[in-house]
């Protein structure tokens, strides 16, 4: 071979042999500035036995109760803070969440049935659902009047709904409440209470908005949520009145699933998840 072409074949190979060196120590400059994966969270809690899908917490949930929990309009997606602590609490037990959208006047039942795990609902805890399932409490909220704007019939109390027409959601505490409260109007001689009966949040405002009703009554949260989607339109009339706790709810007797729970909810209250999260839905006023 000819010493010129030896001597050109020689810089081509140190010249490749430089290009390859350079692109190796790019390479590894890159590896190290790029973040770290994020490490899957560890379940700090043993999940409970006896789940309807084997690694998914079941929970049933009724979808019109902002900010407690609903459907984002965006995403068709359940969402809300009840939504938020029931799948923090699952992944402690490291378990998936599905969330089954149910009646509120049925929810027990369908637990009881078998159709879910638990009930993450805004429900407050009462005597008669204790004897149907076994409760754990996690946050306590009361429950207002919202009237139109201006309050034209000038209520500012239950006992100035006697003779007027209020909407509330079946199956809840408030509709359990103006029933007591109507059956007292008659007693004092005045005229009962028109209760309407709806199955969702969302038909119960609607009357309210189209004035088909002169009031309803809500858990004050649910109030405030509705007054800021209509601005200029609704009012709460009075003050909080019955403060309760509201539970997460598991059928009667399962040992397992509350001690899940109420470990799991133990567990995002010690971490901060729970406060961060009342924060968020602007529920701080309903810790417990």
């Amino acid at each position: 071979m000819h010493i010129s072409h030896f001597l050109s074949r020689k810089r081509s190979y140190v010249m490749l042999a430089s290009i390859l060196f350079m692109l190796l120590l790019t390479a590894c400059g890159n590896t190290n500035t790029q973040p770290a994966a994020p490490q899957a969270a560890k379940s700090s809690i043993a999940a409970p036995n006896g789940l309807m899908v084997p690694g998914t917490l079941s929970v049933g949930s009724e979808l019109t109760y902002p900010p407690k929990e609903f459907v984002d309009t965006a995403t068709g997606k359940p969402t809300g803070f009840d939504i938020d602590l029931i799948t923090a609490m699952a992944d402690r037990m490291g378990l998936k969440t599905n969330i089954v959208s149910t009646r509120f006047d049925t929810i027990i039942d369908d637990l009881n049935n078998k159709r879910f795990d638990v009930i993450i609902s805004g429900m407050h805890v009462t005597p008669e659902r204790e004897q149907k399932v076994d409760f754990i409490k996690y946050v306590r909220s009361g429950e207002d009047l919202l009237v139109s704007k201006g309050n034209p019939e000038n209520i500012k109390a239950f006992t100035d709904l006697c003779g007027k027409k209020v909407g509330v959601q079946g199956g809840t505490i408030q509709q359990d409440h103006l029933n007591a409260t109507s059956t007292q109007c008659t007693k004092s001689g005045k005229a009962p209470i028109e209760i309407t009966v709806l199955t969702s949040q969302n038909e119960v405002i609607n009357l309210l908005v189209n004035k088909r009703v002169d009031a309803t009554l809500q858990v004050d949260a649910v109030s405030s949520y509705y007054l800021k989607q209509n601005p200029g339109t609704l009012d709460v009339a009075g003050s909080i009145v019955n403060a309760n706790p509201e539970g997460i709810a598991v059928r009667k007797g399962d040992t397992s699933m509350k001690t899940a729970i109420q470990k799991a909810l133990d567990a995002v209250k010690a971490d901060g998840t729970y406060k961060k999260l009342l924060d968020k839905w602007g529920l701080s006023n309903e810790a417990i």
